[in-house]
């Protein structure tokens, strides 16, 4: 039996499968974008020649916050070494 075509007899129902659709979207494409930045720190850091202990790299990989991603992202970009990426006179 197929479920794909199935189309929601109450109003409850599509209010409620329209919302849980979109919420789920949205959490993917949130997760999309941090794991997309997060590629991008360390793909900066990379081709700076930066050292990237395990441990950092995994906790990189694992961020899903924006915002500190994106301020990752402007220290990487002049980083000599990983504590740049700490230091908040970078940016």
């Amino acid at each position: 039996m197929t479920t794909a075509g199935y189309r929601f007899q109450s109003d409850f129902a599509r209010r409620n499968f329209a919302a849980g659709k979109a919420e789920g979207m949205a959490e993917g494409m949130a997760e999309g974008m941090a794991e997309g930045e997060a590629r991008a720190v360390l793909a900066v850091l990379d081709a700076r020649g930066v050292e990237i202990p395990d441990e950092t790299r995994t906790d990189i990989a694992a961020c899903t916050d924006l915002d500190q991603l994106g301020v990752w992202i402007r220290r990487a970009a002049t980083a000599d070494r990983i504590q740049d990426l700490d230091d908040p006179a970078r940016g």
